[in-house]
């Protein structure tokens, strides 16, 4: 649509030329999610709806970083029934551990932490003991 409006002709005409030749050529069936349908369509209307699929899209976390960390830390002592090996469950603990007490060491951005680092021996003994390996 790099052309003007030609003088004399209205405006809604010259766009429903435009938008008739564009079908004509195919562009709409091109477009992604073509044929399919809106996502959301009954969802009650939410005038910053935008914003939201903007930062899901782009992976954004909206909790503050403590909340986050409180949240990584729930999830992990959630998966660790699953895990296979005594080095995974080490692993994953020293992680969360280095990120705590980072944290720990920073004036806190948002709410308070509320979390000390793992006590990681007692928790693989309690990973052990609720896997029967005791």
């Amino acid at each position: 649509m790099t052309e003007r409006k030609p003088a004399g002709m209205s405006f809604e005409s010259w766009v429903d030329k435009q938008v008739r030749e564009s079908e004509q050529r195919g562009d709409f069936a091109k477009l992604p999610g073509f044929g399919k349908p809106l996502e959301s369509l009954e969802a009650p209307y939410d005038e910053n709806w935008w914003i939201k699929q903007k930062l899901q899209r782009e992976g954004v976390s909206v909790l503050p970083p403590t909340l986050a960390l409180r949240k990584e830390a729930e999830d992990l002592v959630a998966a660790l029934p699953g895990v296979r090996t005594e080095r995974e469950v080490r692993g994953m603990l020293a992680d969360i551990n280095e990120k705590i007490r980072a944290t720990l060491l920073r004036p806190p951005p948002g709410p308070p932490l509320n979390l000390k680092p793992f006590d990681v021996d007692a928790t693989v003994a309690g990973w052990r003991e609720a896997r029967g390996e005791v």
